[in-house]
């Protein structure tokens, strides 16, 4: 029981390391939804291990009433893991989370599949999950990850990666990763989309090139000028006239 409490403990303190808007330890303990559905998840996860099913699944439903985040009592969950927010959060029986993980609204740790066994995502420690994004079957997401708000990622991602897009796609090299002061990334709204790059790129390169016919067609007009101008020869029917 003390090891609970101590989870608990660290799940409250860590509110204070990711959310600026948090200003004391009982408006957090009061108001914080993503707080309240951890806390009855470890309470339930408890009864899950203990094999008391139905209790664990019965608690994990009131407190979805209450927070509109849906975490089955079966899902492994690591230290000091907050829900920014929370509403929409949906976390599957055989998720596992690492320590230090952050959710905003709105994702989904999913299943692709009915069959029993693992099917839900595995996110080690530090991993970062935009609001919106949904990660789905059995992937692995590596340590201090970011995944960007309203991706949807179906293939392991590999470590300090940043991913965005549908599918998710890896969009910063190594020598690009970002370094966070302490090593939480709250500018997940920032990260480059790499299929707007591309169009971006093409539309830079049109308006290059309408600029260079442009010129080009200025410059043929002051030649054919010219050459009118100095009494170029000009063919007829009957032979060559000079003005």
């Amino acid at each position: 029981m003390s090891s609970l409490f101590g989870l608990m403990k660290e799940d409250l303190d860590c509110v204070f390391d990711r959310d600026p808007a948090a200003r004391n330890r009982l408006e957090v303990l009061l108001t914080y939804p993503g707080l309240h559905a951890i806390i009855a998840h470890r309470m339930a996860h408890g009864l899950w291990k203990r094999g008391m099913r139905f209790a664990a699944r019965w608690l994990s439903y009131l407190s979805r009433m209450f927070t509109q985040i849906d975490i089955h009592p079966g899902a492994t969950i690591g230290r000091r893991f907050f829900i920014d927010h929370g509403c929409g959060v949906v976390i599957g029986e055989t998720a596992e989370v690492g320590n230090d993980v952050t959710l905003y609204h709105g994702v989904t740790l999913g299943g692709v599949s009915w069959n029993a066994g693992k099917r839900h995502p595995t996110l080690c420690d530090g991993v970062m999950i935009g609001a919106g994004a949904k990660i789905l079957g059995p992937v692995t997401v590596g340590r201090d990850a970011r995944v960007g708000a309203n991706s949807v990622v179906i293939h392991d991602i590999p470590e300090s990666m940043t991913v965005v897009g549908i599918p998710g796609r890896v969009v910063l090299p190594e020598d690009q990763r970002r370094q966070p002061q302490k090593g939480i990334d709250l500018d997940h709204h920032l990260m480059p989309d790499p299929v707007g790059h591309a169009v971006e790129t093409l539309l830079e390169r049109i308006d290059d090139l309408e600029v260079q016919l442009v010129m080009l067609k200025l410059q043929q007009d002051r030649d054919g000028k010219e050459l009118v101008e100095a009494g170029t020869p000009e063919k007829t029917s009957g032979g060559i006239i000079v003005h």
